[in-house]
């Protein structure tokens, strides 16, 4: 029985870490190319959140059609918040970078509460599920599974057969030979924050499928402190890194949260999220570069 339950929650924790991974891939392109950290990565997938709730209960919009809505809409905020913010501070101290993104954070949770209020809110959207066995699969989770999956190969094309998405490697390598060889390296970094923030925003849509009663202004909190330890996981500036970092993560949280339940008088969920912090500190310590890191 025991076995079949762990078996059924680590199937579970690889749909949920695909989209962790995808989550988390905004965050790690930002890192790698501008070398700035993003500490409010959740509040961007709060906004997705409220974009799918206010598509699906507005205008009857599901959230797989909601998807290129909400990277548009992450684009243009990334933009928005690069060349009114971030481009002053490209060279700044990391505590300036830190502070402003911080800022961004609250900012726009303090917003989407003046809008939205402050409550929990949900949408209801039923499309069935399958039973393989060890556990009974929402269609819905499935379907952001295979989106996750589907965003992270196009990026992976993005990069590798465009030519902005080679000008954008080019900097990564080397910004001043980027520069000497004609590369706009101001466009580069702008497209690179409008891409990790678009992707980021993307992911909240995703998320809601896991939790669609779950949506509220301050929800990004968690998903912030995961998208850190998902993006160590994968490498730090990696983006693939950060995905496969994301199934990682997913099989570790949900296998973890089913033997934490067999401890008596222990509230499963908190340990699974000690645990994070658990193993943030420890690859920090053993390999600061990141467990999936080349380097």
């Amino acid at each position: 029985m025991l076995l079949e339950q762990l078996s059924g929650n680590l199937i579970q924790g690889i749909i949920l870490g695909a989209v962790y991974g995808m989550a988390t891939m905004g965050l790690s392109l930002i890192f790698g190319v501008l070398k700035v950290v993003n500490v409010g990565h959740g509040a961007f997938i709060m906004v997705g959140a409220f974009v799918t709730l206010w598509l699906f209960n507005a205008l009857g919009i599901n959230p797989i059609i909601a998807l290129p809505g909400a990277f548009v809409i992450g684009m243009g905020l990334g933009l928005i918040f690069y060349y009114t913010t971030m481009q002053r501070l490209i060279k700044a101290p990391e505590l300036a970078t830190l502070l402003a993104t911080f800022s961004i954070g609250i900012l726009l949770e303090e917003l989407v509460k003046l809008i939205f209020g402050s409550e929990f809110r949900g949408y209801n959207w039923v499309v069935g599920k399958i039973d393989i066995g060890v556990t009974v699969l929402p269609l819905s989770k499935l379907y952001a599974c295979i989106g996750s999956v589907i965003i992270a190969l196009l990026l992976y094309l993005w990069f590798k057969k465009t030519r902005a998405g080679s000008a954008i490697r080019s900097v990564v390598e080397d910004s001043e030979g980027a520069r000497v060889c004609g590369v706009n390296v101001g466009g580069a970094y702008a497209l690179s924050f409008a891409l990790g923030i678009g992707l980021t925003v993307s992911s909240g849509v995703l998320l809601t499928m896991f939790i669609p009663v779950g949506i509220n202004p301050y929800m990004g909190g968690g998903y912030t402190l995961k998208a850190f330890v998902i993006a160590v996981l994968g490498g730090l500036s990696s983006p693939y890194g950060a995905f496969f970092g994301g199934l990682v993560f997913g099989l570790i949280e949900n296998g973890s949260y089913t033997l934490f339940a067999l401890i008596p008088g222990v509230e499963p969920f908190a340990l699974t999220r000690f645990l994070s912090f658990v193993i943030l500190l420890a690859i920090l310590l053993i390999k600061p570069t990141g467990l999936l890191s080349t380097k």
